[in-house]
């Protein structure tokens, strides 16, 4: 089997656009992979097609040496564009490699220790803040209103929830407050004010009120905030039952000083390879490693999660992404033994599901992983066709 080409679709997701890899053999069966070519990850598409150009004539069964050779050919820009995009390919050599044996992805990475998957929904009220009003995204009505988003993850059978903070816009509604992510309130300092961290209790109020008692809490700061501030943060979330604060923290040392808090501590979403990982392990600088198989390739995500396992670490895969992301995770969580919790947005546009030709099957706040080749469905061309952006 020859590598014929790769072929990128760009899909309108409704609050954002859905990237996928197609890799064509020469003998007519594809692979695919999800990638993300979003705001932080600009031209991504083609950083890919051009690293996918020199593996044109190669065998995709051996993917893993394919992307070793790409590892070494990127090594003085290693990391990045350069390794999302290494990830994308070997990710849809994997599917395609599975597909060839007719078996399951997890049966190539030793097989499958489960095939239900507790879910937590990400983003709750967030989304609904950001995009209300769009197809499939409510509008907030206030703190009633993010108390009745909290409401519908217990009433759909999920067993925990996480939000990022919400600040009330003076019309009713409320904004994301990301001045990590640019300039806006907060920006560049990043500081946890009085007035911040009243909002913030506020939040954990509504949700603890929709959610009911038994829903676990978390709140994700991403990059918004600094250890001083998340300290601040986590002090106040004791009283709410908090079960996890999540924060992009790039100094071990740091976070394992917030884990002293009493609120177990989660990071490391954007930390590449289980080299980088190490340290932060050898430090003892998280509870919860969050670990993202789109970004790392899902062979590579196994190897970190089970570096985690060695030092007792939990492991929760990151999934902001799409469908077929959320079952490349799976197929990740399938082969390892310390998975916490799945992360999965269920505020999407109406028409997302049909991107996948059989939708994600979600019961009772679970995913349930079936046994059919590579990542256990086709993708939907002409539902991408249709979108395509």
């Amino acid at each position: 089997m020859k590598i014929a080409g790769f072929e990128i679709f760009h899909a309108d997701g409704g609050w954002r656009t859905l990237s996928f890899l197609k890799i064509i053999s020469d003998t007519g069966l594809s692979g695919w992979s999800e990638f993300s070519q979003a705001s932080t990850s600009p031209a991504l598409g083609a950083v890919i097609s051009a690293l996918g150009t020199s593996l044109v004539g190669r065998d995709p069964l051996g993917g893993a040496a394919l992307a070793a050779e790409l590892r070494a050919a990127t090594r003085p820009s290693g990391g990045g564009l350069d390794t999302l995009a290494i990830a994308a390919i070997e990710n849809a050599c994997l599917d395609l490699r599975a597909r060839h044996h007719s078996v399951p992805v997890y049966d190539l990475l030793g097989g499958a220790l489960r095939t239900r998957f507790p879910l937590y929904w990400s983003q709750c009220a967030t989304l609904r803040a950001r995009f209300g009003g769009k197809p499939g995204f409510p509008r907030l009505d206030g703190y009633d209103g993010i108390a009745a988003a909290a409401a519908e993850v217990k009433q759909a059978g999920f067993a925990a929830l996480k939000s990022n903070i919400l600040v009330p816009d003076g019309m009713g509604g409320f904004v994301n407050h990301r001045p990590g992510f640019g300039p806006g309130p907060g920006y560049p300092d990043r500081v946890v004010d009085t007035a911040l961290l009243a909002h913030i209790e506020a939040l954990f109020a509504a949700l603890r009120a929709g959610a009911g008692p038994d829903v676990e809490l978390m709140l994700d700061l991403n990059f918004n905030t600094r250890p001083e501030g998340a300290r601040r943060v986590a002090e106040a979330a004791r009283d709410f039952g908090i079960s996890w604060l999540e924060l992009d923290l790039p100094h071990p040392k740091a976070l394992r000083e917030l884990r002293g808090n009493g609120v177990a501590i989660a990071s490391l979403e954007t930390v590449l390879g289980a080299s980088a990982l190490r340290p932060y392990l050898e430090a003892r600088a998280v509870d919860i490693a969050i670990i993202d198989p789109q970004w790392n390739g899902v062979a590579e995500a196994v190897t970190m999660a089970r570096l985690a396992d060695a030092f007792d670490v939990m492991v929760a895969p990151h999934n902001f992404h799409g469908p077929l992301s959320t079952l490349m995770g799976a197929h990740m969580c399938a082969a390892i033994g310390n998975m916490r919790s799945f992360e999965i947005v269920m505020d999407e546009a109406p028409w997302v599901s049909g991107f996948l030709h059989a939708p994600l099957d979600l019961r009772d706040g679970h995913l349930h992983l079936g046994d059919g080749p590579g990542w256990g469905t086709e993708v939907n061309e002409a539902a991408l066709a249709a979108k395509r952006v």
